[in-house]
């Protein structure tokens, strides 16, 4: 037992070290990266010395990605686990068997009231869409758990991070479970770098347990990010860039103009033809229109967080 014991020190030990190496090649300094995760989770951090600096994407694969649950985990009855905060206030991870029967049936509440580590009301108007910088990043989306204003379940991250990064992966596990009644094994760990108040990002991994991840299975690294803007992590302040991505000016266009569309008349959602979830709709729930997309969110559809239209 004590043998054992030893060795799991020792490959944490490697794990943290390997994953500091990373971010100290993208200006991150030599100091040590930190989870706030509960101390009895068993996640792995090796993976993430493969992490490349952000270069446009929002998010990155790790390893082959492939989730990295245990067969106790896959067995387990419906539960969630939302960590405690740490001595700084910082969320850890969050943890779930996400079912029909975790998913909300009432209208979701106002979480303003929570202030995560790292907390800034800031606004870029002209490179921002949404104009604000940061959100109340839901750990485990709120479509999924139906957790509101859980203090524990909420982090600071940039908008291109929630909708961009996180929205996609939460929409396929919600479609799926609404789809076919199976349940989603769900974690998300948001990584942090030594005593920084905000997350570099967080890694995002789901498993669909009946039909053994066929369904659903990924293992992503999501940059918390904002192009155009540069973020101080130890403190949640940011300035602007010396270069930005321009805000896409197209979007009210596109939103006008008729085109191909596949709905999914369960879910109410709406895909591009091309898009890998439209693939999946059954028969019986798929309809192509063509429309535009202002028309399709008067009805009450909304867009596809993978492709989105």
């Amino acid at each position: 037992m004590e043998g054992t014991e030893v060795k799991n020190r020792f490959k944490t030990m490697v794990a943290v070290i390997l994953l500091a190496a990373v971010l100290s090649l993208s200006g991150c300094g030599d100091r040590q990266i930190q989870t706030a995760a509960d101390q009895s989770s068993q996640v792995s951090y090796e993976q993430l010395s493969d992490i490349p600096e952000f270069y446009g994407e929002p998010y990155v694969t790790l390893s082959g990605n492939a989730p990295d649950f245990s067969r106790e985990d896959m067995a387990a009855d419906s539960f969630e686990n939302y960590s405690q905060l740490d001595s700084l206030g910082r969320c850890g991870q969050a943890y779930a068997m996400i079912s029909t029967e975790t998913m909300p049936t009432e209208k979701r509440g106002s979480i303003g009231q929570i202030k995560p580590s790292g907390w800034h009301t800031v606004r870029y108007d002209d490179l921002i869409s949404d104009k604000y910088l940061y959100n109340r990043c839901h750990l485990i989306g709120f479509q999924l758990a139906g957790e509101n204003a859980n203090e524990k379940n909420l982090i600071t991250g940039t908008r291109y991070m929630n909708v961009e990064g996180m929205l996609p992966f939460e929409d396929e596990v919600a479609d799926y479970v609404k789809e076919t009644g199976n349940r989603v094994l769900y974690r998300v760990t948001p990584v942090y770098e030594g005593d920084d108040l905000v997350a570099r990002g967080v890694v995002m991994e789901a498993y669909s347990v009946e039909d053994s991840g066929e369904g659903v299975s990924f293992n992503v690294f999501v940059y918390n990010v904002q192009p155009g803007i540069v973020i101080d992590y130890a403190t949640g302040d940011s300035q602007r860039a010396d270069t930005s991505m321009p805000v896409d000016d197209d979007k009210p266009a596109l939103e006008q103009s008729d085109q191909l569309y596949v709905l999914n008349n369960s879910t109410k959602k709406f895909h591009l033809p091309e898009c890998a979830s439209a693939d999946k709709i059954k028969s019986e729930n798929r309809e192509e229109t063509k429309t535009s997309r202002k028309s399709l969110m008067s009805m009450g559809y909304e867009p596809c967080g993978n492709c989105n239209p």
